[in-house]
């Protein structure tokens, strides 16, 4: 299985995915004449509340939509993600990643925008976003099988399985084993931490979608201070390697031994898919969050949107990168992920870092848990319906047991060939109404302008 899940993967993850994901990302950046870096102060008045419109249709806040957005997206892809990536691409990968949350942020702007200007109802005559609406009332009936492709990959990219993995194994590796409270045996230590895990995760989840918005409203601003205030401080105490790191990371991205053996289109994929994991830009998760924002401006949800990849990637995975790069237990870490974080914040802060670590990851997965069961219960009731909506709770309930209990190699090949699936039909729907999308920008901002003149 691990074999076949490596080999779906690789296949998935080639060049016409890489010239889909990544190139259609920087034709729609010069399409809108690059509005995600002109309007920027515009998008942080929006987020401010400025905006809000209570009679809009819709079932959060733009704050709220963006805050759930990142409870998922700020995760464990920034802590362990980025670790895995230096460890399988070299130092290098942090350079594809932060050109990936450029291109991602004009990505988001159009996907998000699209996910509410095309909103479609359920079977229960309700208001819905995502790819799986904009696909149907964007681009019409007959592309339908595309909202079946992102809907059943969904299913499974949405999976608890990768932060339940990581959250267990920080846990055994950090504090159990140290304590002696347990030995080296795994699998009994991991199905009891999956069992506490899954507890609480489905109290929040069975409250729906305000509640989950309201506890990722709260956790998501303590979640980044907490982490963004340990990482600056491991950065600063190794300030004098911090030039000599971004260098590296420069150099290691066009590396001559990369490119002679080439490489270094595997160090490109590697960024791409470790970004993709982290800010989800192009994949097309957030749009089904952003879809339930209350607004009747599709392009000012966009304007919202566009900040995550920045926020996510731009600072805190270069945070975590930069962390483990002047720590220098990359080069001798054995790579699995957030052991290799752990190891950084251990090596900067002796007594307490890796505790702190502990609960860093405890939040960060957390939250990314119950935003990634909203996804997959929206993706589940697209395809067969809410007379079973029952059924995929159970189901995600016992993804996190399992996801506790296998190994992480097969979890990030799984996820991302998902990922992959899920990029196709919201890349190809983002790039077919480009036209749509400036056309509403020129509306809105000549609107903006009119009334501020």
């Amino acid at each position: 299985m691990e074999s076949f899940l490596a080999e779906a993967s690789s296949l998935a993850w080639g060049m016409p995915l890489l010239i889909l994901l990544m190139g259609g990302g920087l034709f729609l950046m010069f399409y809108c004449r690059f509005v995600p870096f002109r309007h920027l102060g515009h998008s942080i008045e929006i987020l401010s509340g400025k905006y809000v419109d209570p009679n809009a249709p819709g079932q959060i806040s733009p704050f709220q939509a963006m805050s759930s957005a990142l409870a998922s997206t700020i995760g464990m892809g920034n802590i362990s993600g980025v670790a895995v990536g230096i460890a399988m691409g070299g130092p290098g990968v942090l350079f594809w990643m932060w050109v990936s949350a450029f291109v991602g942020m004009a990505t988001k702007f159009f996907t998000c925008t699209l996910s509410v200007m095309y909103r479609g109802r359920n079977e229960r005559g309700e208001v819905e976003g995502g790819p799986m609406y904009m696909v149907t009332e964007g681009l019409g009936p007959k592309w339908k099988p595309l909202s079946i492709l992102f809907a059943a990959a969904g299913l499974i990219g949405t999976l608890p399985l990768f932060q339940s993995n990581q959250l267990t194994q920080i846990v055994r590796d950090v504090v159990l084993v140290p304590s002696g409270l347990i030995g080296q045996e795994t699998f009994l230590p991991n199905l009891f931490m999956g069992l506490g895990l899954a507890f609480p995760v489905s109290i929040i989840m069975f409250g729906g979608l305000k509640r989950i918005a309201g506890v990722a409203t709260k956790l998501v601003p303590l979640m980044v201070v907490l982490y963004t205030g340990s990482v600056l401080y491991i950065i600063g105490v190794n300030i004098s390697a911090v030039p000599s790191m971004f260098r590296l990371i420069f150099t290691d991205a066009f590396s001559a031994d990369a490119v002679l053996g080439g490489a270094v289109m595997q160090i490109i994929i590697m960024g791409a898919r470790r970004a993709s994991f982290s800010n989800e830009a192009g994949i097309g998760t957030a749009a089904m969050m952003h879809g339930e924002s209350q607004t009747t401006e599709p392009v000012r949800e966009g304007l919202v949107a566009m900040l995550e990849p920045f926020i996510d990637t731009i600072i805190v995975c270069t945070m975590t990168g930069l962390a483990i790069l002047v720590t220098g237990v990359w080069e001798t870490n054995s790579g699995n992920g957030v052991s290799m974080t752990a190891q950084a914040f251990g090596e900067a802060m002796p007594t307490v870092g890796k505790y702190l670590l502990v609960v860093c990851v405890f939040i960060f997965a957390f939250t990314s848990l119950f935003s990634y069961c909203y996804y997959g219960s929206k993706c589940f009731t697209y395809l067969f319906g809410f007379k079973y909506r029952r059924l995929y709770d159970y189901f995600y309930i016992a993804t996190i047991i399992i996801g506790a209990v296998v190994t992480i190699t097969s979890i990030i090949n799984l996820i991302d060939t998902a990922f992959a699936l899920m990029a196709i039909p919201t890349m190809t729907c983002a790039i077919f109404l480009s036209p749509k999308v400036m056309a509403a920008a020129r509306d809105y901002f000549g609107r903006m302008k009119a009334e501020r003149a």
